[in-house]
C-alpha cells in the first residue's frame, strides 16, 4: 500500500452475510436445546459441559483484551492493523457476565464444597471453607467480570472512539490503563481458574494452575486471531493492511506458547510424580487410567508435538492454509484440554462424550460469533486513526 496519512485512510466495514447469521443462529439454538435436554436427563453432566464451553470462550475474550493491553504497554506498531480483531473478542465479555450468573445456578451440581453437610464431615473442606464458600465465590465471580467488562469499555471503547475523533492522545492515555489492567488480569484470571476449575476437586491444588490456564488462553487466542484474519482477508477486507509478515509474528506467538504450555504442563506433572505424595497424585491417577489415558496422550501429541513440528519452519508461519490447519487443531485441543480438566471430576471410570457436549459448545460458539460479528459490523475492522498505523502498514519480518 502506498504511504498515506492517517487522515486519508478510510474505515474498513464488515457486513454480516445471511449465511453467517444463519450459522450462529443455528449454533445458539442447538446449544440451548442440548443444554435443556441434558439438564432434564443428567444435570451434573449438563453443568460440567456448560462449564467447559463457558470457560473456553471467556478465555478467548480475555485473551483478546490481554493482547490489546500488551500492545499498548509495549507501544507496539506492528500489531495496529490486527488489534481491532482481538478487541472484537472482548465484546463477548458482557454476554459472558450473564453466562457467569447462569453458572451460579448450577454451582451445587459442580462443586462439592457448596454442600454444608459434605463440608461438615470433611476436615480439609472445613479448613478451606473461609475461601471456598458460595457467598465469597459469588462476590469473586461478580467482581472479576465487573473489572473485566469495565477495562474492556476503557481499552476497546477508546480505540473505537479514536476512529471517529482521530485524537492521537487517546493512544497515549491507554498506556497507564493497560499497565493497570495487566496485574488485575493476572490475579483475577488466576483466581477465576482456581474457583471455576481447580475447585471441582477441592482436595487437590496446584500453585501453577493459573499459569497452566493462561498458557491455554494465549495459545488458543492466537489461533482464533489467525483464523479471523484469514476469514476477513478472504473477503478482501484486510488487503493492504495485513500480510504474511503479520501472520508470521502471530505464528511465532502460536509456536512460542505451544512450547510454553508444554513446559508448564510437564512442570506440574513432573513435580507431582517425583514427590509421589498421595494428596497430590490423587489428581493425576484417574487421568492415567481407563479411557482417560488416551485423552492424556492425545494432549501431548496433538497440543504439543504436532503443532511444535508443524510450526517449526519459517515457511509454516507464512503459509495461510498451513497456519489455518494448525490453528484449528489447537482450538480443538484447547477444548480437549479443558475437558480433561473438568470431566474426570464427573466420572473417573468413564469418558463421557456425545452430541450433548458438542452442541452445548456450538451454542457458546454461536454466541461468541454473534458478539464478534456484531462488533466488527459496527466498527472499522482496522484502527485506521491510530498514530502508529504506518509502522503496521510497512511491517516486515526478516527473521
Amino acid at each position: 500500500m502506498a504511504e498515506k496519512s492517517v487522515k486519508q485512510l478510510a474505515p474498513v466495514h464488515f457486513t454480516q452475510s445471511n449465511r453467517l447469521k444463519t450459522i450462529y443462529s443455528i449454533f445458539m439454538f442447538l446449544g440451548l436445546a442440548a443444554f435443556v435436554v441434558t439438564l432434564i436427563t443428567d444435570k451434573e453432566r449438563a453443568w460440567h459441559s456448560y462449564l467447559i464451553s463457558f470457560f473456553y470462550f471467556v478465555s478467548l475474550a480475555l485473551g483478546g483484551l490481554f493482547f490489546t493491553a500488551v500492545q499498548h504497554v509495549t507501544k507496539a506498531g506492528w500489531s495496529v492493523n490486527i488489534r481491532r480483531l482481538v478487541e472484537a473478542f472482548a465484546s463477548f465479555l458482557p454476554y459472558a457476565f450473564v453466562g457467569a450468573i447462569v453458572l451460579l445456578l448450577g454451582s451445587t451440581h459442580l462443586y462439592e464444597w457448596t454442600h454444608a453437610d459434605v463440608v461438615a464431615n470433611d476436615p480439609l473442606l472445613k479448613h478451606k471453607a473461609p475461601y471456598l464458600n458460595l457467598t465469597f465465590f459469588v462476590i469473586r465471580l461478580v467482581g472479576f467480570f465487573g473489572l473485566w467488562v469495565w477495562f474492556s469499555k476503557i481499552l476497546v471503547g477508546s480505540s473505537v472512539k479514536q476512529d471517529t475523533t482521530g485524537d492521537e492522545s487517546l493512544t497515549h492515555k491507554l498506556l497507564p490503563w493497560s499497565v493497570g489492567f495487566l496485574p488485575v488480569f493476572a490475579l483475577s484470571y488466576t483466581f477465576f481458574s482456581f474457583d471455576s476449575l481447580m475447585s471441582l476437586e477441592p482436595h487437590w491444588f496446584s500453585t501453577i494452575y493459573g499459569v497452566y490456564a493462561f498458557a491455554g488462553l494465549f495459545q488458543s487466542t492466537m489461533a482464533a486471531t489467525i483464523l479471523l484474519i484469514l476469514y476477513l482477508s478472504k473477503k478482501g477486507l484486510l488487503r493492504g493492511f495485513v500480510d504474511e509478515n503479520h501472520l508470521h509474528d502471530l505464528g511465532k506467538f502460536l509456536f512460542g506458547f505451544t512450547v510454553f504450555w508444554a513446559y508448564i504442563a510437564f512442570s506440574q506433572y513432573m513435580l507431582i510424580w517425583y514427590a509421589n505424595l498421595p494428596e497430590e497424585t490423587v489428581y493425576y491417577l484417574p487421568r492415567l487410567e481407563h479411557g482417560w489415558l488416551a485423552v492424556s496422550i492425545s494432549l501431548v501429541v496433538f497440543k504439543f508435538i504436532v503443532p511444535f513440528l508443524a510450526l517449526l519452519p519459517r515457511w509454516a508461519k507464512r503459509t495461510p492454509t498451513h497456519l489455518a490447519a494448525v490453528s484449528i487443531l489447537i482450538l480443538i485441543m484447547q477444548y480437549v484440554d479443558l475437558y480433561w480438566l473438568v470431566y474426570p471430576s464427573l466420572s473417573h471410570e468413564e469418558v463421557k462424550f456425545s452430541f450433548s457436549e458438542i452442541f452445548i459448545f456450538l451454542g457458546f460458539a454461536g454466541l461468541f460469533l454473534f458478539a464478534v460479528a456484531r462488533f466488527l459490523s459496527k466498527n472499522s475492522v482496522v484502527a485506521i486513526k491510530d498514530p502508529r498505523i504506518q509502522e503496521s502498514l510497512h511491517h516486515h519480518v526478516v527473521y
